[in-house]
């Protein structure tokens, strides 16, 4: 009996958490089912967006002035003459957008809203070559779609500390945040948006030891907008009214990891200066920040905290296997792990019971309610590994959520 009872507990563990037994958001059963018939394994159905001929990736999400759920989503080619998986988001993402009357289900494509600007004849623009993940903040009134953005800053010099990448690691260490703004869905639709001529949020330093475009000066103190700015999320802080930024740098100690910081600015717009702190700040055995990445920022009114979730490659935050974790502030700035930090296992359960377990499960975004709790979990996925594959296997996924608040 007792051992049922730990497995129980156990289980439940995997599918919600609690702060000081306050908040509660468990993952609902999505409208879905595994198909076998091409050559990857993918989920199709009511709760899933996939794109014929592309790779679909993070969606975000707002509810319109029409009452409709407006998603604003990364998509790339698919297909043999394509780059495979891990190029084509660098070289070949645009940003769509979808609709649909629910919202968690029936999103359909309806139009490309951005592209690199070079498929304008502008490839030497910031955002040239190609934009990426979406985030999307209605604040007073208008429209702010955040997103990163690549180019491909040409052939290094020999001799230099860039000499020996390739084309798509220069594409990779270009990566910066631009903003993308407008009135209404509406003039959206009809094309009238206006688009930042430069980065929004760009790195300070460009720490590593050996191939690196555009080193810093030797001996420079590594800041968390180390080489890229990528992932943003938008929160206003209470305290004062300003918006904090959330991002992913890369740092080297040796090997890779993802890190985050945060910037502040006076407006959704900005300008936004970064801080020299990192955030999500969860050490391993040795010290060293563990990786993390795609960050999804809230503030919760009854609480009177913020929220995170976000991708742990290791376990090392959910204190067991890698999935989507979640943490709390009550600054924004300072952040600790919930008394259970794992938010959601690489697992979907569909609406006949059956438990699917999932390669990938990122760029969590939410829909939060007018009562401050999140309703939808929109992320990105793929049943299995990725890697080399062209056949534009991946798809994004729209998880309804049963959270609750009870004030203490």
């Amino acid at each position: 009996m007792v051992k049922v009872c730990f497995l129980i507990t156990t289980f439940l563990s995997f599918y919600s958490f609690f702060v000081r037994a306050q908040l509660s958001i468990q993952p609902q059963p999505i409208d879905a089912e595994v198909d076998l018939a091409n050559s990857s394994p993918i989920l199709k159905g009511a709760s899933v967006l996939g794109n014929e001929g592309y790779f679909v990736w993070g969606g975000s999400v707002t509810k319109g002035e029409d009452g409709r759920y407006h998603m604003f989503y990364s998509r790339w080619p698919s297909g043999q003459e394509n780059d495979k998986f891990t190029d084509g988001w660098l070289t070949s993402s645009e940003i769509a957008y979808a609709v649909s009357k629910y919202p968690d289900k029936g999103f359909q494509f309806v139009k490309v809203v951005i592209k690199g600007k070079g498929k304008e004849g502008n490839p030497e623009a910031w955002d040239g070559q190609s934009v990426h993940n979406p985030h999307i903040q209605h604040l007073d009134g208008k429209y702010y779609l955040y997103h990163t953005g690549t180019k491909y800053p040409g052939e290094q010099a020999p001799g230099s500390a860039g000499e020996h990448l390739s084309p798509r690691d220069l594409i990779q260490q270009s990566q910066q945040i631009g903003l993308v703004t407008f009135d209404s869905i509406e003039e959206m639709l009809k094309g009238n948006v206006k688009r930042s001529d430069e980065p929004l949020l760009s790195p300070r330093t460009r720490v590593k030891d050996k191939d690196v475009l555009n080193p810093s000066p030797k001996g420079t103190a590594t800041v968390p907008d180390n080489l890229i700015v990528v992932n943003p999320a938008v929160v206003q802080r209470r305290s004062d009214g300003k918006y904090l930024l959330f991002f992913k740098g890369n740092i080297y100690v040796p090997s890779w990891r993802g890190v985050h910081g945060v910037a502040v600015g006076v407006n959704p717009s900005g300008p936004f200066v970064a801080k020299d702190k990192f955030v999500f700040d969860v050490r391993d055995e040795d010290g060293k920040l563990v990786s993390a990445e795609d960050p999804y920022v809230w503030y919760h009114e009854g609480s009177k905290k913020y929220y995170a979730v976000f991708k742990d490659f290791t376990g090392k935050i959910t204190g067991g296997e890698p999935g989507l974790a979640i943490m709390y502030s009550v600054n924004g700035e300072r952040w600790e792990k919930t008394e259970n930090a794992m938010f959601m296992p690489l697992e979907l359960t569909l609406k006949n019971g059956q438990k699917v377990p999932v390669n990938r499960l990122e760029r969590p975004q939410f829909l939060i309610g007018e009562d401050g709790l999140p309703k939808v979990l929109y992320a990105a996925c793929s049943l299995s590994p990725l890697g080399d594959k062209r056949d534009g296997s991946t798809f994004n996924v729209q998880v309804p959520l049963k959270s609750t608040f009870k004030p203490e």
